[in-house]
């Protein structure tokens, strides 16, 4: 159990590290470049990654819920 949840916590890490930087948008909405709440559509590699975080996200907080009943 221990072994798993470390194996997914660092996959974890990884893919969020791979993930694109939002920090632009926020630069741009301070100096009035960029519109607040635009929705912007994830497409690619961008979706991919985005969708393999919440499963591993999914797949950490489920762990750390039977673990903590175990």
């Amino acid at each position: 159990m221990e072994t798993a949840l470390l194996v997914i916590s660092i996959l974890l890490i990884i893919i969020v590290l791979l993930q694109s930087s939002k920090s632009e948008d926020g630069a741009q909405i301070i100096s009035g470049r960029a519109e607040m709440f635009v929705k912007r559509k994830e497409r690619g590699s961008e979706l991919v990654i985005s969708r393999i975080t919440f499963l591993l996200g999914l797949a950490f907080f489920t762990i750390c819920l039977v673990a903590m009943f175990i």
